[in-house]
């Protein structure tokens, strides 16, 4: 039965609707504080244990959307001390357990199957890699979480503020990327996420455009 739906990317990386996981667990506070204040409190880290996007709405308004991993959606589950977080924690640990079981084969030819599919999703992730990840030393690269930190402002807040300056590709729909105009002055590069998902990481030039940016438009 499935009381929390899991998404796979494109690497076959299971995440959860956050948005989905705080209805079941009847969270009373509002989903974005909710969420904004579990992030602050346990030290989550954007890119690695989750993805926040900005989805349009039908209605015409916008809402932030948050893929969490599943042991940051665990975590979550074990932190409402109550019947139903235990019940949704349980449940993704159900979760992992299918999934391990289908990794094992119970032939030699399905050994042989299985070693072929990880050698295809290697070769993919590889063509991946040598797309996003620049060739150069990561030393001194923060993520956005680290940048807001300095500010005393959440991801998501920064995040919002870089959108309207046209820092971040509209286009790309799972993750962020950086406009290119970002990159080629030296403000930041693209690696890829644990999640599998794009990563834009800060140079240091790139915290000084921001303080410099948000000063003068007033944002800190």
């Amino acid at each position: 039965m499935e009381l929390i739906k899991l998404t796979k990317n494109e690497q076959g990386i299971e995440t959860v609707n956050a948005r989905e996981l705080h209805a079941f667990l009847e969270v009373k506070t509002r989903f974005n504080d909710w969420i904004a204040n579990r992030i602050s409190e346990f030290g989550f880290t954007e890119n690695k244990d989750f993805v926040s996007l900005t989805e349009n709405l039908v209605s015409g308004g916008k809402q932030n959307v948050f893929h969490i991993s599943i042991d940051m959606a665990k975590e979550l589950s074990m932190l409402e001390r109550n019947d139903k977080g235990k019940q949704a924690r349980l449940y993704f640990i159900e979760c992992e357990r299918i999934a391990k079981a289908k990794q094992v084969p119970q032939s030699f030819a399905e050994a042989l199957q299985l070693a072929a599919n990880q050698a295809k999703q290697l070769e993919a992730q590889a063509a991946k890699v040598n797309y996003f990840d620049k060739v150069c030393d990561t030393t001194g690269l923060v993520n956005a979480t680290q940048v807001g930190q300095k500010f005393k402002m959440s991801a998501v807040t920064l995040n919002k503020n870089l959108d309207g300056l046209n820092v971040y590709n509209r286009s790309i729909k799972r993750g962020r990327a950086f406009q290119q105009w970002f990159v080629d002055a030296g403000n930041g590069i693209m690696r890829q996420t644990e999640l599998g998902y794009p990563q834009p990481l800060f140079t240091a030039k790139g915290e000084q455009w921001i303080i410099e940016t948000f000063t003068t438009n007033g944002v800190i």
